[in-house]
């Protein structure tokens, strides 16, 4: 039994709330277990400067983790941090393995992620949320006229996955996630395809069949989060 009680295969509980910030596009809070995260999705029209027009939209992503997000309060970030950058970077490379940029014209795709309460698995509850929010906004902008078929191409969802004592858990809680010997985070299209695997050995190694069975418990978790996902907006996932 683990440290809050679930099965080693089981997701803590899932949970979205559509339209959490009255003013953005699209918005959601993305929950998993204590961690809460904050997404934004707002769409401009035109290109940074270094993209020529014609030559398809651009999805750029932040993350910050707010002050009082942890057990100790953090220092508020004026410049992004080597941590953030690194999880934004993800945010926004995965979120455009979702996008058809070609469809989506000459616009401008601005997601934000900022962590209420931090407990394990901020990254992946980020990517989650800002599926969600996508989607909240594209319904919007087909209620004001526009097109929006198939700039989602490949709805996705994120999971992590670790090996704890000896055993693979599914998402990891901070407790968790700070003992484990083998960390990883596992992005997953709904048909099944990868979209990034980050994982690595915390000062251990892991065998093959770990990684197999780290693969396996990623596919599952991914898949679950997903079909939550699917029930919102069962459109995007034709």
């Amino acid at each position: 039994m683990r440290v809050d009680g679930r099965q080693n295969e089981q997701l803590r509980e899932i949970r979205f709330e559509r339209g959490f910030v009255k003013n953005s596009l699209g918005s959601a809070l993305s929950a998993c277990g204590l961690t809460e995260v904050i997404c934004t999705v707002n769409i401009k029209e035109g290109l940074p400067s270094w993209k020529r027009s014609g030559s398809g939209g651009w999805l750029t992503a932040e993350y910050r983790m707010l002050p009082g997000a942890t057990h100790t309060r953090s220092k508020r970030e004026s410049a992004v941090g080597g941590r953030s950058s690194e999880i934004q970077r993800l945010i926004g490379r995965t979120l455009r393995a979702a996008v058809d940029l070609d469809k989506l014209g000459d616009r401008t795709i601005q997601i934000d992620c900022d962590v209420l309460n931090a407990d394990g698995g901020t990254r992946c509850a980020s990517i989650n949320g800002a599926m969600l929010a996508l989607m909240v906004a594209l319904k919007k902008m087909e209620e004001q006229g526009h097109s929006i078929e198939g700039v989602i191409k490949k709805p996705l969802a994120a999971i992590s996955v670790g090996v704890v004592g000896g055993e693979v858990m599914l998402d990891l809680c901070y407790k968790e996630d700070s003992a484990a010997d083998v960390d990883m985070n596992v992005i997953m299209t709904a048909s099944g395809d990868f979209v990034e695997v980050q994982g690595t050995g915390e000062e251990a190694v892991f065998s093959r069949a770990e990684l197999n069975a780290l693969l396996d418990a990623g596919e599952k978790g991914t898949s679950e989060i997903s079909a939550e996902l699917a029930k919102i907006y069962p459109e995007f996932f034709l």
